[in-house]
């Protein structure tokens, strides 16, 4: 079996690839039996020579693969028919921008494994860049607080090499007595809470950050539970909120009445109440100031991200009192951090974690006959047909 990897197509530029030269080493003494291609790419953040100098194969003709792997969408035209191929197809909630990526794949007779389709028998996702967005989410959401008040103008994270350059830059840097509210329990939220950590600021109970004044910046991290209420004041059960979740409402005003900054790492299904509204936006008890949204569902649960912002302008203001945009630094402006695609800006970081994690779990189902099911549940097409798994698409590719 030979494996491609694959060069990164997509505008703007993406450096990360699913695995550095020294992961495909590890491959390759795990599974000799594997023939690897690299394709030449003038932008991944590992060079073509880095791999050449491991003994890896690098071209631009990639048509004997039989899996190819990437990270973005590949362009309709640089699809190879009858090839397995891996990357984030961003199909899988209909998302209309993708439809006609979606039924070319069906028309090449590709099989098409989404990295967000990965996922163990109980459907929990095994692989992903959250973590990593995590922690580029909040560097940001800290950066942005030190412009929008002058405090302090530290380098985009982009430039940097790695995660312990970021916190060796955030460190270095004095923050107020604020309060930060941080929300989740996914790798988001813990990748976050890692750079909040390696700042040494200070955690604090849900009780005490709601009820008490601090002389340092501190934050409290909390989940579902914590922000929202049964709409008849009865118990929080878990289960049901994610069952029924029109049976709940938010009560986050309590956090945004007392916080200056908000990062969010939550999950947010369908259906589930919106977290901060613009109600409690245009409140005058409302206290924050900066709101960086690494889940940056647009229009979505957090009312001000009203627009994905990029790595190249990552700020932008909301202004409650309108529901507009308006300067990050406007005086009556929250500043929003809500860059879509964070990940990106520590692509060797990203890079190696990723492909760490695909060794792991995915790769051996290629030689022991896929014994735990990953492929199978992972693969979205197959024989110029959706599999039934994913048969709820087909509406979608029908562009009804």
């Amino acid at each position: 079996m030979t494996f491609g990897i694959i060069k990164e197509r997509k505008t703007p530029p993406d450096r990360r690839v699913v695995f550095s030269p020294d992961e495909l080493t590890r491959l390759q003494a795990q599974f000799p039996q594997a023939n690897i291609k690299v394709e030449s790419s003038d932008i991944r953040v590992f060079s073509d020579e880095t791999y050449l100098e491991k003994g890896f194969e690098v071209t631009t003709d990639m048509d004997d693969c039989d899996v190819l792997i990437g990270v973005k969408e590949v362009p309709i035209e640089a699809l190879i028919p009858n090839k397995k191929y891996f990357f984030f197809s961003h199909t899988i909630k209909k998302q209309p921008y993708n439809r006609k990526l979606l039924k070319a794949i069906l028309d090449k007779n590709i099989e098409l494994f989404d990295h967000e389709t990965i996922v163990d028998e109980k459907n929990h996702r095994l692989i992903g860049f959250g973590r990593y967005a995590g922690i580029v989410g909040a560097y940001n959401g800290i950066r942005a607080f030190g412009l929008k008040y002058d405090l302090f103008d530290i380098a985009k994270a982009e430039t940097l090499p790695d995660q312990k350059a970021l916190i060796e830059r955030l460190r270095k840097n004095r923050l107020p007595n604020i309060k930060i509210v941080l929300t989740g329990r996914g790798k988001v939220a813990y990748g976050a809470k890692e750079m909040l950590d390696g700042m040494k600021l200070k955690e604090v109970s849900v009780e005490n950050y709601l009820t008490k004044s601090y002389d340092e910046p501190v934050y409290t991290f909390i989940d579902v539970h914590d922000y929202n209420k049964r709409k008849d004041g009865g118990e929080f059960d878990k289960k049901e909120f994610y069952s029924q979740p029109e049976l709940y409402e938010s009560n986050f005003e309590r956090f945004a009445e007392v916080s200056d900054m908000l990062i969010t790492g939550h999950f947010y299904g369908n259906g589930a109440p919106v977290i901060l509204s613009r109600e409690m936006l245009r409140s005058p008890k409302c206290k924050l100031k900066v709101v960086a949204d690494v889940s940056c569902d647009i229009d979505g649960p957090i009312a001000c991200t009203i627009k994905p912002s990029t790595i190249a302008e990552p700020n932008y203001g909301y202004l409650p009192s309108e529901h507009k945009e308006v300067a990050f630094n406007h005086p009556a402006a929250i500043t929003v951090m809500a860059v879509d695609n964070l990940p990106c800006e520590l692509p060797k970081d990203a890079s190696e974690g990723f492909g760490e994690v695909f060794l792991e779990r995915v790769i051996p189902a290629f030689f022991n006959n896929d014994a735990d099911g990953i492929l199978q549940r992972a693969k979205i097409t197959e024989n110029g047909k959706l599999t039934e798994r994913f048969a709820y698409l087909q509406s979608y590719v029908d562009g009804k």
